[in-house]
């Protein structure tokens, strides 16, 4: 089953000292031993600001290891719905719209999303499979 990495696991995995790296690393692995691993642009973007190049952000994420999905507009349909709710319970209007992206990305191909930030993910989109901690 195809499994939609958040970037926030993978940037786990460069980030140094981080307190998640070991729970990334092992989850990563777990996950990838059974599963397609998927990334989209949006999750490209926010791995690359750790970067200095792209063949730096390629080496991180190689094409044989993540397979690169395009966004469907259904799921950007869905971010949109999400985060006009997210503003009505008093979201602030700088929310990582990206979040919702990526959640409707997962949900509407049928995908699993494997994050360590499951909060929004949760409250927006509950009947998203979630690979998470605890």
């Amino acid at each position: 089953m195809p499994v939609l990495v958040d970037s926030n696991v993978i940037i786990d995995l460069y980030a140094d000292g981080h307190a998640w790296r070991d729970w990334s690393r092992s989850t990563l692995r777990h996950v990838a031993a059974s599963n397609i691993l998927v990334i989209n642009p949006i999750v490209y973007a926010e791995i690359s600001v750790a970067f200095d190049s792209i063949e730096e952000v390629e080496d991180a994420i190689p094409a044989d290891d993540f397979e690169r999905h395009q966004l469907p507009y259904e799921a950007a349909f869905l971010a949109g719905k999400a985060f006009i709710d997210y503003r009505r319970r008093g979201g602030a209007r700088t929310s990582p719209l990206p979040d919702f992206y990526i959640g409707a990305h997962a949900l509407v191909s049928g995908f699993e999303l494997l994050t360590r930030d499951t909060r929004r993910y949760r409250t927006y989109f509950p009947s998203l499979p979630l690979i998470a901690p605890g």
